[in-house]
């Protein structure tokens, strides 16, 4: 009796403390915000103290709580819990998609801070929680400050009505710990229990493992998907799958999706056949996810990526960086684009070709988003147009790896030349891509365009993008992976050059600034000689000629190298005479041969009296002469790069010639 009298005051005291404790019906049970590497284990567990309970009509709201922070006590992320049912557990979990087992809701990976911050729920709508919305009390049902050893958040502690900040790490180990509620309302860190019971108690879900033998596929192959219980099933266990993602659906596969495993065992696998078709999809995903599992049962992995490559692809008749051609891409230059940078010099030069490349009348800007879109185009990899070409590594990555969340590895990103944090305008786009036909005015004073300025940004490898960071090259900075061939750096000096004409306030310099430098990037030095030792090439003719068709802009030093040694280098303060003003190419049929030359260069298709002038590369006139009709001029110079100028009184042209003995 004794016994049963205690038993039933333990539960009495058990149900009040449920009752006064804040969580009330709907509480957060359990939260890890900081998991190892990149945060891509992040969970919150929200608990009922009745099983099978609806969410319909809660929010789960995420708070900044940084009181050095613009946005302190202000809301960075919500999610919306209608649809979500506890288990008989009477568990919900929300988390990454690497979580085991599987949350019942997926968000990003490294969402939720881990300073001073909170988590609450609410019982509204999520419209009241726009990004930005201040902390309130306002319909709350439930909040849990916390901290990976930072100052207490006092502030949005006190909005929130909390009176204790829990801290993940107290134990010193916050990245493989988290916060647990116990059955008293206080709280407790140790080792994640993500679906199960803090405590230990409660139903025990026999968990589920899909697994394949390799993650690359191409058409053609088979693939054997296995799939594991934890323990023995006592009864037949069957459930689907299915394998659509994207652009990858039934027509690219065979075989069977209903998967059994026998009472007494723990194991089956299926064979799936990948279609190999005639038609060039490009590289794409396949995601094996469950179909229902029968009650009892939790997914521990789920929407396993198989990449299937794609061996039908197209190719372009221009070469690599590491194997470049030269003449074979023509540039799209607008008849008369650059015709008044002829005869200046200096900062007249410089102000001519801004108003060019700078036109608000013309020049359109983009985001962040649309990036992506234009290098998959851009950077595609000549030999296979399923990939792109990763600059600095030089070598080719399939386009469908592109860095949206998670690891780095094996993933290609976008690579800022000119580095988001030096130039003044990290994140100032949006990360959503709206299309060629959405675009905004621009002009040369607005440095947040240049955060999505396609001119300067390239498709690179995630984790060399990263050691990149925000150095300056050349010089004891960045100079590139080692052993490598260096094919990038002429075009990142004419993308850094580009840049520094486009917008103003960028600048670059000689030396190597701190990296922390804002408006300047060096070293110069290094990239004035880097643009004439790796030439520009039909690769990055054919990025200017497609960046142009959506920006109305191009990179002038792209389409003339020589240019940036009047702007930046050795012949600052010379006349530029501009080899592509042309009244109309079209329309004028003078040829110039042999092009490179040697003892001489020939002249033909004019009719009537003209004259032609060369001029060294450093602007001196070296020689100078009237002709009639087709000419032969003997060239008594030493090898190297020219200028000439024809001239018949009616019509003017510039030509590059290239001396070689």
């Amino acid at each position: 009796m004794k016994n049963s009298i205690s038993h039933l005051i333990s539960c009495f005291l058990l149900c009040f403390l449920l009752t006064q404790a804040s969580f009330a019906q709907v509480f957060i049970n359990e939260l890890d915000s900081d998991s190892p590497g990149i945060d891509d284990k992040e969970f919150v567990e929200i608990r009922t103290l009745s099983p099978n309970t609806s969410l319909n009509g809660y929010v789960l709201v995420f708070f900044n709580g940084n009181p050095t922070s613009s946005t302190a006590n202000q809301s960075y992320f919500a999610i919306d819990l209608n649809g979500l049912t506890t288990d008989v557990n009477g568990l919900v979990t929300i988390g990454n998609t690497l979580v085991s087992p599987v949350p019942n809701r997926i968000f990003p990976d490294n969402t939720i801070q881990n300073g001073e911050d909170a988590i609450a729920i609410y019982q509204t709508s999520i419209s009241n929680f726009p990004t930005g919305t201040v902390a309130n009390m306002t319909n709350l049902v439930d909040a849990l400050a916390y901290d990976t050893s930072d100052p207490d958040a006092v502030a949005l502690m006190a909005l929130l009505g909390v009176t204790t900040q829990i801290n993940e790490n107290e134990q010193n180990a916050q990245t493989t710990e988290s916060i647990q509620r116990k059955d008293d309302g206080t709280f407790e860190v140790k080792a994640p229990t993500p679906g199960a019971m803090n405590d230990g108690s409660g139903t025990a879900f026999n968990g589920i493992t899909i697994a394949v033998s390799t993650a690359d596929h191409s058409e053609g192959d088979t693939l054997q998907i296995s799939f594991t219980t934890q323990t023995n099933v006592t009864s037949n266990l069957n459930f689907t799958i299915a394998l659509n993602s994207g652009s990858f659906n039934s027509a690219d596969f065979t075989g069977n999706l209903s998967i059994n495993i026998p009472s007494g065992s723990n194991s089956a696998m299926t064979v799936i056949t990948i279609v190999d078709d005639v038609l060039n999809e490009g590289d794409e995903t396949m995601k094996i996810r469950f179909g229902t599992l029968p009650a009892g049962y939790s997914r521990l992995n789920d929407n396993v990526e198989v990449r299937i490559v794609d061996n039908d692809f197209s190719t372009d008749p221009w070469g690599t960086p590491l194997a470049p051609t030269y003449g074979v891409v023509t540039p799209t230059i607008p008849v008369g684009y650059y015709n008044s940078l002829n005869g200046l010099s200096g900062a007249a030069l410089k102000q001519a070709l801004q108003d060019i490349i700078a036109n608000p009348q013309v020049v359109r800007a983009h985001n962040y988003g649309d990036i992506v879109d234009i290098l998959k185009v851009s950077d595609r990899n000549p030999r296979n147009n399923n990939q792109v070409w990763l600059m600095y590594v030089e070598q080719p990555r399939a386009k469908l790896d592109f860095q949206s969340t998670g690891s780095n590895t094996g993933k290609w990103n976008r690579e800022h030349i000119y580095p988001q944090s030096r130039g003044g305008f990290s994140n100032g786009t949006a990360d959503i891509p709206d299309g060629i036909n959405v675009y905004l005015p621009t002009d040369a004073n607005d440095i947040l365009a240049g955060h999505a300025d396609a001119h300067a940004l390239r498709a690179e490898d995630g984790p060399e993008n990263t050691i990149r960071n925000n150095k300056d090259y050349g010089g004891t900075d960045y100079n590139g992976p080692t052993g490598t061939a260096n094919s990038w750096r002429g075009d990142v000096s004419r993308a850094v050059f580009y840049m520094c004409v486009r917008y103003n306030g960028l600048n670059v310099v000689s030396g190597n600034p701190a990296d922390a430098t804002v408006g300047q990037l060096g070293d110069k030095d290094s990239m004035l000689i880097w643009n004439h030792s790796d030439l520009r090439d039909d690769f990055e003719m054919n990025r200017n000629n497609y960046i142009y068709t959506w920006q109305q802009n191009r990179n002038p030093f792209i389409d003339m190298p020589d240019l940036a040694d009047y702007i930046f280098g050795a012949n600052v303060g010379q006349v530029w005479f501009n080899p592509t003003a042309i009244a109309d190419v079209a329309t004028i049929n003078w040829v110039v041969y042999p092009n490179p030359a040697q003892h001489q260069v020939s002249i033909t298709g004019i009719s009537g009296n003209a004259t032609i002038e060369i001029y060294s590369c450093i602007g001196e006139l070296i020689l100078q002469q009237s002709f009639t009709g087709q000419v032969s001029i003997p060239l008594a110079v030493t090898p190297g790069i020219y200028t000439i100028k024809i001239d018949n009184h009616t019509k003017t042209i510039f030509r590059k010639l290239v001396v070689s003995y």
